[in-house]
């Protein structure tokens, strides 16, 4: 945890005039490979980095939610009896969206003094959304005294994405963030919800984040044009090949090819990705388990490669960071992660020249772009859980 609690907690005396008696936390993600998979029930594999978000709180004799943003200086209330949304703060909606689910599930939602500060970097692809939604879940079973299990935590905060705000994201963001486990990465299979914890344990390398300082162009018109280019893919394949399938996960590179004449180009790309990324999720989880980095780091390459041609999500400072990264030695793979349209890149880095590529993909960034970005390296961390206080 890179947060520090004894400030949160004088943050909340400051503004609460009070102290707090809960506190909860819940770590953001990378995606190391697998990317635009998950709503298409295929195969991912992130890891919990160390940057988190903190929820604080103490409860009220009332229904109200009194919500306190440190870090963006910004204060709101809204009613657990009245879950609606909020265009004016719209980061509440996050927060209210789990209240909403717990009391659909029947468990105790009550008013709270909560306070929200921490260090996952927002809009850049490293899943600040997901860290707020289980951050505020585990605050929820604090509070009212029950406990959910992971795989149901991990589809509550996806219910909150789809039904409360709208979006058609996939389940792995909140599941990664709810069952991380410190030097592990996830390997996940998005449709059973199986998954397993596998260590990251390369001698010789590490996981750099790059930032590219530019918050995602990414909407949620984008996003669900992808899923819905994805779904007429489905439609065809099912149609044509005599197979029942409903996602993209059920249908191979023969499947695809065997009906591209029927497809439009943009479908058919957008199929290709996924097919083929789901193929390079299960070999990289094969590459980490053997502590390959030379394989892993090609299959990110491969998928950068995917993301770009045919997914069509990466960006101009994207592609300049992967590129430059890809020139230095000291590289084994770079890719970007994430939704995409801006964000961040994960690189594959050897660990005795880390400081080295950090320092040249910053310079080299910055002389091409004029803009300056930002590096982290995390080891694979925690996933939720309760803070003492």
């Amino acid at each position: 945890m890179s947060s520090d609690i004894a400030v949160a907690v004088k943050a909340f005396q400051r503004h609460f005039e009070t102290i707090p008696v809960w506190a909860a936390r819940a770590p953001g993600r990378v995606n190391i490979i697998g990317e635009h998979t998950d709503y298409n029930d295929g195969y991912v594999l992130p890891m919990a980095i160390e940057h988190d978000t903190l929820i604080l709180g103490r409860p009220r004799t009332d229904t109200v939610l009194s919500l306190r943003a440190e870090n963006l200086d910004r204060n709101a209330e809204a009613d657990s009896s009245n879950r609606v949304r909020n265009p004016e703060e719209p980061w509440t909606d996050y927060i209210v969206g789990v209240a909403d689910e717990l009391f659909k599930l029947g468990k105790p939602v009550s008013g709270a003094d909560m306070l929200i500060m921490g260090d996952v970097p927002v809009g850049c692809g490293l899943s600040s959304s997901a860290a707020l939604e289980m951050a505020a879940l585990v605050f929820f079973e604090q509070a009212g005294d029950f406990h959910l299990e992971d795989t149901e935590a991990a589809r509550l905060g996806q219910r909150v994405e789809n039904h409360f705000l709208g979006l058609s994201t996939g389940i792995m963001d909140q599941f990664i963030s709810r069952c991380g486990r410190v030097n592990h990465a996830l390997f996940l299979d998005c449709r059973s919800y199986a998954y397993e914890r596998v260590p990251v344990s390369f001698e010789d390398a590490l996981f750099v984040i790059a930032n590219t300082a530019c918050p995602r162009g990414l909407t949620s018109s984008k996003y669900n044009e992808r899923v819905q280019e994805c779904g007429q893919a489905v439609e065809t394949l099912r149609s044509l090949r005599g197979k029942e399938g409903r996602k993209l996960r059920d249908y191979t590179m023969e499947d695809l090819n065997a009906v591209q004449e029927y497809l439009e180009d943009v479908s058919f790309r957008r199929a290709r990705h996924v097919i083929t990324e789901n193929d390079r999720t299960l070999a990289a989880t094969e590459a980490m388990r053997a502590g390959d980095a030379v394989q892993l780091g090609a299959l990110m390459n491969a998928s950068d490669e995917s993301l770009r041609i045919d997914y069509e999500v990466t960006s101009g400072e994207l592609d300049i960071l992967t590129h430059i990264a890809r020139s230095l030695s000291a590289c084994y793979g770079a890719r970007m992660t994430g939704a995409g349209f801006g964000g961040c890149t994960v690189n594959l880095v050897r660990r005795e020249d880390v400081d080295y590529f950090c320092a040249k993909l910053l310079e080299n960034y910055q002389q091409k772009t004029g803009i300056r970005g930002e590096v982290y390296i995390s080891a694979p961390a925690a996933g939720a859980g309760v803070l003492p206080l």
